[in-house]
């Protein structure tokens, strides 16, 4: 190869990085750009928050709607990415007895309907001497979001409450 052939290989790849430069200039100065624009909207709905557990949780709650009479406890289960509704959400459910115990009666589980709905019926959570107030655990378990364990305070003498529920997605 001589010397002039030498000079035009090297004008050649000069064009050619100087080609690539300014790609990667644009390429940079348009996802700088995108970098610059507004950050992804949060979701519509704000998650539930969780209560980290219940030590008196047992796993396989049965399948039942009802586990006694005097309040309803309902609501929706929701998605964290864009507020759709989870059908088929195991929403399991435990309370204190009548008597301020726990026990394999007063469990439950139920799934969400296609509207992503559902409904609990039970007797008011009883109270202990520990003087906590009256609650209703939820563990809520749908394939691709983190389970949720939380809970829900009903108001003093209320015979029904509505607790929509809205799930983090896994990562």
């Amino acid at each position: 190869m001589k010397m002039q052939d030498n000079v035009v290989v090297v004008k050649r790849l000069g064009r050619s990085a100087a080609g690539g430069v300014l790609l990667v200039a644009v390429l940079g100065m348009l996802s700088g750009a995108a970098a610059g624009a507004a950050p992804p909207a949060a979701p519509r709905c704000p998650l539930t928050a969780g209560d980290g557990g219940d030590p008196f949780y047992r796993p396989n709650a049965p399948v039942r709607s009802h586990v006694g009479t005097g309040f309803v406890l309902s609501g929706v289960v929701r998605s964290g990415i864009d507020c759709s509704v989870l059908q088929g959400a195991r929403v399991e459910i435990w309370l204190r007895n009548p008597g301020g115990q726990y026990d394999d009666a007063h469990r439950g589980t139920v799934i969400t309907d296609a509207a992503g709905r559902y409904r609990f019926e039970s007797n008011f959570p009883g109270g202990d001497s520990g003087g906590f107030q009256p609650h209703i655990h939820i563990r809520v378990a749908v394939p691709g979001y983190r389970t949720l364990t939380t809970v829900y305070l009903p108001h003093a003498g209320a015979a029904a409450g509505t607790f929509d529920i809205v799930l983090e997605p896994e990562v």
